[in-house]
């Protein structure tokens, strides 16, 4: 048995399952230099939702994170979360796009790529991790680990074996939910040390409580690698503490050597930062929740999953939703729930909840889902719900990549040409995220506030526009409540559309973005054709007429922000 060492997650994983990936660059920098002291095999601090969030959120170049951070690591290899053909997006992009990403992802400072994809379909990976390889980076494949019908310990060692055929340097199990039980950890780390010449990375997040437990059984099998958290950011859906699994592990044939005084020092600024993003934290997510043994809600996505329903105004169904979460996973296959398939299943379960009906309004990616766009499902989909979502639409069964056009060249002219690309990495962006993108560079973006609470620091935030409407929870309902300046004249007050009333009316089903309208005034539809696409909780979402008509009248416009029941057109 060798020492075991430990990948830090506190600048990735930690605070997206916490703190709703919410950590700005500037409050990483300054810790930086001491975490490169402690030995850690690597430190997570890139990828997953942190690209996402920075250009939606919190207005924080991605690719200047990672330089910045590149330059006080001198020591520490840097690893990021690598989604596959879905890269940090939720959805497969064309092959160039993948190639361009890696090389620059490698070239602005990622040491080591964790590569998965979510349904364990190696087609997806094949591409990054030869990218990858190519640059001379450590490749890490991975394992989305589940429990279900159709996953099997054979078909994660199966799964492995093809990732070391692809020359990855290591394989890590991702156990997105904490469902790992201790003698499953024991058996899959001993399996894949017998099969493989692989280093073994354990990476689990504390949702059901046995991780810990999980852990050392891990150590006792073999493992090489284990994913802990700063303790500040640890717990709930985040993984185990640092310093705790150090001083587990002390004077054991496991014995990491890391220093707990220099990670005590650390946990205090981490403390500190804490209290600074304190009203981020929902209990729910820093809290053991043995619930997760029946809904598999992975740590990542719990947390977006409160805030998701917080936007909608309907924490009230937040129990509606994890019930149907289980259903709405056996209707598509058992996949995974991880990024962007828990995205796809949390959403749907949530629009199944607050819709009335079941799959009476379906994302385009659920539709994408079941055409084999992602990839292959582990199990066939319900036929009923296949039937009703997608009818007699073709499904493909080749790599979904191999159907998508080279794109990178297309949205780095166009880029340039609108004069908000300025470098290939910027390019990138914009092709990752064609709708959001565009207002972050150019630099329109107001960065959400952090909100100040328990007597913690507030970051004040220079905006253009100060806000003056908020959502305001009292006792758990939240209250939408307008402030308005007094002893000044603010002039004629804005008329706020409102036809909800007027016969036809379309309304909008939740809170989201109008990313494109399909419809002029004058055209006629039919009931079911789409009228506008919505961007709601990350998914885009098709709005479909009810009724044979005539579009009379247009209330929004691409770009625009929509709350829920607001008017979107009327139909005659």
């Amino acid at each position: 048995m060798a020492k075991v060492r430990f990948t830090e997650t506190a600048l990735r994983d930690a605070h997206q399952s916490l703190l709703a990936t919410r950590m700005r660059t500037e409050d990483m920098i300054p810790i930086a230099e001491e975490m490169d002291k402690v030995g850690y095999f690597s430190v997570e601090a890139w990828g997953g939702a942190t690209f996402d969030t920075c250009i939606r959120y919190i207005n924080d170049d991605p690719w200047e994170r990672l330089r910045d951070l590149k330059a006080a690591f001198n020591r520490t290899p840097i690893q990021m979360l690598l989604r596959g053909q879905n890269l940090v997006g939720y959805k497969h992009y064309p092959d160039d796009i993948v190639t361009k990403f890696v090389e620059k992802s490698y070239e602005n400072g990622v040491d080591v790529f964790r590569i998965f994809d979510a349904l364990n379909d190696v087609r997806n990976m094949e591409k990054a991790i030869k990218v990858a390889k190519d640059q001379g980076a450590h490749v890490q494949g991975t394992i989305s680990y589940t429990i279900s019908p159709v996953h099997s310990l054979d078909n994660f060692v199966e799964l492995a074996k093809e990732l070391e055929a692809l020359d990855c340097d290591s394989v890590a199990i991702k156990d997105m939910a904490g469902l790992i039980t201790p003698s499953a950890a024991f058996d899959l780390v001993t399996k894949l040390k017998e099969e493989t010449d692989l280093l073994v990375d354990l990476h689990c997040h504390c949702t059901s409580g046995m991780t810990p437990i999980s852990y050392y059984a891990a150590c006792q099998a073999g493992v090489d690698v284990l994913d802990t958290a700063i303790s500040p950011l640890a717990w709930g859906t985040s993984q185990p503490p640092t310093e705790s699994m150090v001083a587990a592990l002390q004077g054991t044939e496991f014995d990491t050597e890391l220093d707990l005084k220099l990670l005590t020092s650390i946990k205090k600024y981490f403390d500190n930062l804490k209290t600074k993003y304190g009203g981020l934290i929902d209990p729910i997510s820093e809290s053991v929740d043995t619930d997760v043994l029946l809904y598999q809600i992975p740590g990542g996505m719990l947390s977006n999953l409160i805030s998701q329903l917080k936007e909608q105004n309907a924490m009230d169904r937040y129990t509606d939703v994890l019930e149907e979460m289980p259903r709405v996973r056996k209707d598509m296959g058992y996949p995974p729930l991880v990024t962007p398939t828990s995205q796809i299943v949390g959403i749907q379960s949530v629009m199944n909840v607050l819709g009335g009906e079941r799959y009476k309004n379906v994302s385009n990616e659920v539709k994408e889902y079941m055409k084999g766009m992602y990839g292959r499902s582990p199990a066939p989909v319900d036929p009923e719900i296949f039937e009703k979502v997608i009818g007699d639409e073709e499904v493909i069964t080749c790599r979904p990549a191999d159907l998508i056009e080279d794109e990178f060249d297309k949205f780095k002219t166009e880029g340039e040409e609108a004069g908000f690309v300025k470098s290939d990495e910027d390019a990138l962006t914009y092709a990752l995220y064609p709708q959001i993108a565009p207002k972050f560079l150019k630099g329109d973006l107001t960065p959400e506030p952090i909100p100040g609470t328990h007597g913690g620091p507030v970051e004040v935030v220079i905006a253009k526009e100060i806000p003056n409407e908020y959502d305001v929870e009292v006792d758990g309902d939240i209250f939408n409540v307008k402030i308005l300046p007094t002893g000044i004249d603010i002039g004629p007050k804005e008329e706020k559309n409102d036809c909800k009333d007027k016969e036809g009316a379309v309304l909008s089903s939740m809170q989201g973005m109008v990313i494109r309208l399909t419809v002029e005034v004058g055209d006629e539809v039919k009931a079911g054709d789409t009228i506008c696409v919505v961007e709601a909780m990350k998914m885009e979402n098709d709005v479909q007429s009810e009724v044979d008509g005539v579009v009379e009248e247009i209330f929004v416009k691409d770009g625009d922000e929509l709350k829920k029941d607001d008017c979107i057109m009327v139909i005659k």
